[in-house]
């Protein structure tokens, strides 16, 4: 066997037994060949977990790719004002040097080192594996399978066209340049079929993948590979050129071919696995305790170790400082947040909303720790709180454990509304039309649970007629349920909105700050522009937490600088002199003592540097251009 081979899948098998066990006494590495790895549903199972353990290495996703990958959209944003290296990645203004990726161990080579453990895993399984008669091993496969398409995925997501590497590495094969991404999309979609019949809708626990990911992950694929995105013009791939805006032009990706396939897909998922919406708060309580059951709403979360990843480091409601829940004396969570407007977007019964947007953050000023206004400038995800990390706490270093979902069962229902209601595009019409009421019925169950009153959402979405009106509510749908998870810079590329839709989040916080009504939302922001805000402090399971008064509509003119709502306990927001301050006008729409005020941010250049809808990828880092010998290169205008 070729010795690099050998090589990678002993390294791959080590890394298996370490996530598996450290107990385990193993064999020298030189043992661990294909005809030995592959025949055994042990060893193979940590080849397969090698593939999975590529995405806590240290520049990958854990500290490179999850950091910096989704945000400025219409709503979620880089909470800082600042103009360095790690700016210019969110602010569509990244260069192939800039130092946060263009690393060797960087994101795009490790997501590529992961392909390479899965391309190895599904050679050995095929040719060693017997999976034809051995259904262990036909899971393991199929496993592998879309393991494999989650990888590309990311890839796609992130850089656009990347080369095409479907088999293990041979010394013909070392350098290639990009390929069509068409060519990917297709092999992607193919496997997927081909593990559905691999894989069931037991799985046990949301770290390993099954056939309800399986299905989740083609719809997902089709919806990228059938929408818009910025391409290099036909037979330029990997020439340097710009591109442009455009569908694809293989009929084989066109909606009328992909979107029945993936509308059956979800609805077996839907119909079949049992995956049900759990209490919003529920879901992100567990998710911040890293409970990894199976057969709820989760699907498939980033298997992060509990000691490993920077989710809640990076995006969980900011810390000042030293706090009881942040033990450390650095600043930790609140790099990103929601758009401020969001908070607006939602009906005020809407119970996704004080999860989702959070206005507070946590410092202890001398009498215990406990959550203070922030600023109308600087919302946060409440989803991801150190504080509800009750089953391992955080301990204040560069990892929290917390581990990311990737999909969950309210994707399944608005992906199945979207493509449901869809009657085709430009490449030809769905066969048998849209089903309006298919896709009503899936939003039905997202403001159920939203509003825990199904006739109000009944009553809502039979309000909306037609196809045009209904996109529009499943797309702001999407925007209210999926805040902070970083789905939405890939939806608003495939709609052919990224651009359009932040200049939109650019007028919404014009209107925001002047106090008129939001064209994106239609608030009238003059209920509380030039109000005062009140809090004060209660205890919920023994967690300090902040009850704020002056954030919604009617309640700007029952307060003053001096008189708060009715009950004890109030105390009134205050400036750095300690004066009680308006909370938002277009004079003091900043937290005292910082530069990111709404009014500098309400601009195209709060979002980006660069036209977004030119920039919609990042560039392959230098460093793997120059190790390329001359084969890969640059597209989009990098």
């Amino acid at each position: 066997m070729n010795i690099i081979r050998r090589i990678i899948i002993g390294a791959g098998v080590i890394a298996g037994l370490s996530l598996a066990s450290c107990d385990l006494t193993t064999e020298s590495q030189s043992t661990f060949d294909e005809t030995r790895v592959f025949a055994d549903p042990t060893l193979t199972e940590y080849q397969i977990f090698s593939i999975y353990e590529v995405f806590g290495h240290t520049n990958s996703h854990r500290g490179r790719y999850l950091p910096w990958y989704g945000y400025n959209t219409d709503i979620e944003w880089y909470v800082s004002n600042t103009t360095d290296e790690k700016s210019q990645i969110v602010r569509y203004n990244m260069t192939s040097t800039n130092s946060q990726l263009n690393l060797s161990n960087g994101p795009y080579n490790e997501l590529f080192s992961g392909i390479e453990r899965a391309n190895l895993t599904i050679d050995g399984i095929r040719t060693y594996g017997d999976p034809a008669s051995r259904p262990e091993m036909a899971a393991l496969l199929g496993e592998a399978l879309v393991m494999r398409a989650v990888l590309y995925t990311e890839l796609m997501k992130a850089y656009g066209e990347v080369p095409a590497r479907f088999a293990p590495v041979t010394p013909e094969t070392t350098y290639l340049n990009k390929s069509d991404r068409d060519v990917i999309y297709k092999q992607l979609l193919t496997d997927l079929e081909e593990s559905f019949g691999y894989l069931s809708y037991s799985t046990v626990n949301t770290d390993r993948v099954g056939l309800a990911f399986a299905k989740g992950m083609y719809a997902r694929i089709a919806l990228m590979a059938s929408g818009y995105s910025q391409r290099p013009g036909e037979g330029l791939v990997g020439t340097g050129d710009q591109g442009s805006i455009r569908l694809s032009t293989d009929p084989e990706l066109s909606k009328a071919v992909l979107y029945p396939k993936a509308l059956a897909a979800l609805k077996d998922v839907i119909d079949n696995s049992g995956l049900y919406l759990m209490d919003y708060e529920e879901l992100w309580r567990s998710v911040n305790n890293m409970d990894l059951t199976g057969g709820r709403e989760i699907i498939w979360m980033i298997p992060f170790s509990n000691s490993r990843g920077r989710w809640n480091y990076t995006f969980a409601v900011r810390h000042n400082g030293y706090t009881d829940y942040s033990p450390t004396t650095s600043n930790r969570g609140g790099q990103a947040g929601p758009v401020p407007y969001v908070y607006y977007w939602y009906n005020e019964n809407d119970t996704r909303r004080d999860i989702s947007c959070v206005n507070y953050e946590w410092e202890d000023r001398g009498s215990g720790s406990l959550p203070y206004p922030a600023g109308m400038e600087n919302w946060y995800f409440g989803k991801y709180r150190f504080e509800w990390m009750t089953t391992s706490p955080y301990t204040g270093g560069n990892d929290d454990g917390v581990k990311p979902v990737y999909m969950r069962y309210a994707d399944i229902l608005l992906m199945a509304a979207e493509i449901a209601n869809c009657s085709g595009d430009e490449n030809g019409s769905i066969p048998g039309g849209r089903d309006e009421q298919y896709a009503k019925n899936c939003l039905v169950e997202i403001l159920d649970r939203a509003y825990g009153d199904r006739s109000a959402a009944q009553a809502e979405i039979n309000a909306i007629s037609g196809e045009e009106a209904l996109f529009e509510e499943i797309k702001k749908q999407r925007a209210l349920e999926f805040v902070g998870e970083f789905l939405r810079k890939s939806d608003l590329i495939r709609w052919n909105l990224l651009g359009e839709n932040i200049d939109q989040a650019v007028s919404e916080l014009q209107a925001m700050a002047g106090g008129t009504q939001g064209p994106v939302t239609g608030f009238n922001y003059a209920n509380i522009n030039g109000g005062y805000l009140w809090y004060r402090h209660s205890t919920q399971d023994g967690v300090p937490v902040i009850e704020m008064y002056g954030l919604n509509s009617g309640e700007k003119d029952n307060v003053t600088a001096t008189t708060g709502p009715s009950g004890s306990g109030w105390q009134p927001y205050t400036n750095s002199e300690g004066n009680p301050s308006v909370y938002l006008d277009a004079e003091t729409f900043k937290h005292e003592g910082q530069s990111n005020t709404i009014t500098d941010k309400a601009s195209s250049e709060g979002f980006y540097n660069s036209d977004p809808d030119l920039k919609q990828y990042w560039p392959i880092p230098q460093t793997s251009i120059i190790n390329s010998q001359g084969t890969l290169f640059n597209d989009y205008g990098y």
